[in-house]
């Protein structure tokens, strides 16, 4: 009898899980470790696209992922002044939904443990060799036949072994809270539009994602000292946002910010370790789709292990295949941020243009459009 093939994981995220579980799903023994006490992503709220709802499906985590959260049909660019710059109505024949990332990362752990994937938690990895070596903090040594690090935009395995091409912090980072919604938004029964409002280098993203709970993202340029403080200012964003002042006053004091930063690898692998995530691609979530390219590069990893047996083989064809989109996406993702640090004119003429002109919508939507290797 065939001896099951082992990896380790590092990262009990959306990458680490989907790459867990679809190696379980094709008859690998799977361990995965994450850090902390408990699966708790960052940040709040997500859209995931019909990208990211395809790997949810073969993973077996779509139906309760996706329970209660509503289509995100309709995008709204709003100035400082409230108008509307333009509006973007998403094709109903591609899904997209705007959920509670903890409810995704539940739902991707829960399908991993039901194909027996082992989560193990307080459990941190310091470093990796391509031999297939895994180094725990508390010093003890693992073998795989395949290790994955999807250990984050910080990842040590990823540093351990000398990938990084590039790593750049980006201008502007963002602020990140889930809060309840009042009675009469949950009477109102539109949960589809969201709302993306500029005010000079400012942007409130206005996101329903339950029938009980708003998602909003507060965005700025990182030199913005009091717009980045947390809690938030909430004089000083009620100042650039005066039409939001009843939404800013119910912000509570538990938030964090974080910088948006960009990482390019030299390779994606190094012998029998295989990077994924932000580990291997961070990018600012202009296009909202860095969980949808960690699923999508986590299942397709799994798909090609299984297809191509020598494991060298395997992950050479996996980055040649999967890597030039994720590279649209980043540059995509970076080229949208960049009117963060224009004048307000410019910047609004360009937010304008871009959502009506056809070629960009078809470039910002590439990646949403794709499916995904291994579905």
């Amino acid at each position: 009898m065939q001896k099951k093939r082992h990896a380790e994981i590092v990262g009990g995220g959306f990458s680490g899980l989907a790459a867990a579980g679809a190696l379980a799903q094709r008859g690998w023994s799977v361990r995965l470790h994450e850090r902390s006490p408990e699966l708790r992503p960052s940040g709040a709220g997500i859209y995931i696209y019909e990208n990211g709802l395809r790997v949810l499906e073969k993973l077996g985590a779509y139906d309760e992922a996706v329970k209660g959260a509503p289509f995100a049909h309709t995008r709204e660019m709003r100035d400082e002044h409230n108008r509307v710059l333009s509006v973007h109505r998403w094709d109903p024949s591609k899904r997209v939904f705007s959920v509670v990332r903890q409810r995704v990362i539940n739902a991707m752990a829960d399908a991993a443990r039901r194909n027996a994937v082992e989560i193990v938690l307080g459990s941190e990895a310091v470093a990796a060799t391509p031999d297939g070596e895994l180094t725990m903090a508390d010093g003890r040594r693992l073998k795989a036949d395949l290790i994955v690090a999807g250990d984050g935009v910080n990842s040590k395995i990823r540093d351990s072994l000398g990938l990084v091409a590039k790593r750049k912090p980006l201008p502007d980072g963002a602020i990140r809270v889930l809060i309840p919604k009042t009675p009469e938004e949950m009477a109102s029964g539109d949960g589809g539009t969201t709302i993306e409002n500029w005010s000079g280098s400012r942007r409130i993203l206005y996101t329903p994602v339950s029938e009980t709970e708003l998602y909003i993202a507060f965005t700025m340029l990182h030199s913005d000292e009091v717009g980045r403080r947390t809690p938030i200012d909430k004089a000083s964003w009620k100042q650039s946002f005066p039409h939001w002042t009843d939404l800013i006053d119910r912000i509570g004091d538990d938030a964090r910010y974080d910088r948006f930063e960009y990482v390019k690898l030299k390779s994606w692998s190094s012998g029998c370790v295989a990077v994924l995530g932000d580990a291997a691609h961070a990018l600012p979530p202009n296009i909202g789709q860095g969980a949808g390219c960690s699923m999508m590069n986590g299942l397709s990893l799994a798909y090609y292990l299984d297809r191509e047996k020598d494991m060298a083989t395997a992950l050479k064809v996996w980055e040649q295949n999967e890597r030039p989109l994720t590279e649209h996406t980043q540059r995509i993702s970076v080229f949208l941020g960049l009117p963060t640090t224009w004048p307000t004119p410019l910047r609004r003429a360009f937010l304008t243009l871009a959502g009506k002109s056809k070629w960009m919508i078809a470039q910002r939507t590439k990646t949403a459009r794709h499916v995904p290797t291994g579905t």
